[in-house]
């Protein structure tokens, strides 16, 4: 039960992004071809959310839910593995009409073709498990 609240905040995000269009194919294509800022602001509002909360977890040393106290470790600098997963998950973006997270929301909204594209995630995901070590980093 003490889980409950995360799933309905998930469904209340899943609503919000469907309502807010940010699941839809077409935005999508939008974004890509520069034809609509409406992803692109989705985007960036997210991104200054996020650097905004982590900036709040560091200065008031938040603690997660179980009490335990959120450590934020500092990735490597890097450039080129940055650019190169980048344009890996936007060109899989663009070719599928999804990122990840709404691949979710679509299926909850009963666009179960999605599955593939859940199927072809998870196995993505399950290969570079297998393979990460081997691979540069």
């Amino acid at each position: 039960m003490k889980l409950a609240r995360f799933f309905l905040t998930g469904v209340f995000f899943g609503i919000v992004l469907t309502k807010a269009e940010a699941v839809s194919w077409y935005r999508i294509y939008e974004m890509f071809h520069f034809q609509s800022f409406h992803m692109f602001g989705i985007i960036g509002t997210a991104l200054f959310t996020g650097i905004i909360g982590l900036q709040i977890i560091k200065k008031k040393k938040l603690k997660d839910y179980n009490g335990f106290p959120i450590k934020i470790i500092e990735k490597e600098r890097g450039f080129w593995r940055y650019i190169i997963g980048g344009a890996m998950f936007g060109l899989g973006w663009a070719l599928v009409g999804s990122c990840p997270g709404p691949i979710f929301i679509l299926l909850g909204t009963g666009t179960y073709a999605i599955a593939v594209v859940l199927l072809g995630a998870l196995l993505g995901t399950y290969i570079y498990g297998l393979l990460k070590d081997y691979l540069p980093h």
